[in-house]
């Protein structure tokens, strides 16, 4: 079994495309989506693969016809169509990295500052703006399901539903510890500071996974919900937190536009906590059987980035780095997702 399996995502394919024709596709909506958004992501694969095929063989006589009569003209554009045929293939590789049923779901993505006070909020603020610009770059939806400020500046806590064909897939790499130094804006001495970040990333629940709560395992209540104002408060008695008593999960959601919008988005919310654990459990005995320990756990350091005194964004996992700090500020994360999945395979 190979990691692309071309001939399993073309039979995928025909059996989703045969779904789409059943009478009864669209008695639920959700869960056509869900069906829509895998034949839309496998069909762009096995495309792009053919394409690829077509371009390689395109390349070679091209190749041909400049060894067999030199053209300098011919020659420079060669070397452009290979350029950006390596361009095509390194986001191919990525998209065949792809490879788990879950990596094509949508992401809720968690922000929580460390131990700094002003220096974390400020800190999570920044990285809520890196992944709303990175999310912007990809053409994903982003929308605020909770949200909560900081005392002085910056965010105590967030949470995001990124919306898009594998968005979970590509952000499930950032999970984890985020670690920043700089002199900090706050700090009249102008000292360097150390924050940290958690970043915790999970496949947003859908209607194709099985996942039953009984009513006495939750306990639910309502709130007026809180903010920094405009989109992020309402005036309402309409946040809803439930609490999963079993594992003592509990999410809160504020941003919907009624407390029952809320309750619908806090319960995806949590059986996505709820999927995201077996997930991880799944993996640790996959790794058991591998005799590998590839896993990040919760609360590692997976990446520092530095401001000061020079400048270095470093994924401590796979080793990428590079000193373009405002770029990667600006939503480049591209390469430090593309070095994790990797490491994850080799």
């Amino acid at each position: 079994m190979t990691l692309f399996e071309l001939e399993i995502k073309q039979a995928r394919i025909q059996v989703l495309e045969a779904k789409q024709l059943e009478e009864n596709f669209w008695n639920d909506s959700n869960l056509a989506q869900v069906y829509i958004r895998e034949c839309n992501g496998l069909k762009k694969i096995v495309d792009t693969h053919k394409s690829l095929n077509s371009t390689i063989q395109e390349l070679f006589d091209t190749y041909q016809a400049v060894m067999d009569e030199f053209d300098e003209e011919m020659r420079t554009l060669l070397e452009e169509e290979y350029s950006d045929f390596l361009e095509k293939l390194s986001v191919f590789e990525v998209d065949t990295l792809l490879s788990h049923e879950y990596d094509r779901f949508n992401a809720v993505v968690e922000l929580h500052p460390g131990a700094g006070g002003t220096e974390s909020c400020d800190w999570c603020e920044m990285l809520y703006r890196m992944y709303s610009r990175y999310a912007s770059k990809q053409e994903f939806k982003v929308t605020v399901l909770d949200y909560l400020a900081g005392e002085e500046t910056g965010i105590k806590s967030i949470t995001l539903l990124i919306e898009g064909e594998s968005a979970y897939g590509y952000l499930k790499a950032e999970k984890g510890v985020h670690r920043l130094v700089r002199i900090s804006p706050f700090d009249s001495s102008g000292r360097r500071h150390t924050s940290f970040a958690s970043v915790d990333v999970m496949p947003q629940f859908n209607e194709s996974i099985e996942i039953e709560i009984a009513d006495k395992e939750l306990e639910i209540e309502t709130m007026r919900s809180s903010g920094a104002g405009g989109q992020h408060v309402n005036k309402t008695d309409s946040a809803v937190r439930i609490t999963h008593i079993p594992t003592g999960i509990a999410v809160k959601c504020q941003n919907g536009r009624s407390q029952h919008d809320n309750k619908d988005q806090a319960m995806l919310v949590l059986k996505s906590k709820l999927y995201q654990l077996e997930i991880e459990e799944q993996m640790k005995k996959l790794a058991q059987i591998k005799g590998t320990q590839k896993l990040i756990e919760w609360g590692s350091q997976i990446r520092s980035y530095v401001f000061c005194p020079y400048t270095m964004v470093k994924d401590h996992r796979s080793g990428c780095e590079t000193t373009d700090v405002n770029g990667v500020m600006d939503g480049d994360i591209d390469a430090f997702i593309f070095a994790y999945l990797k490491e994850q395979v080799s």
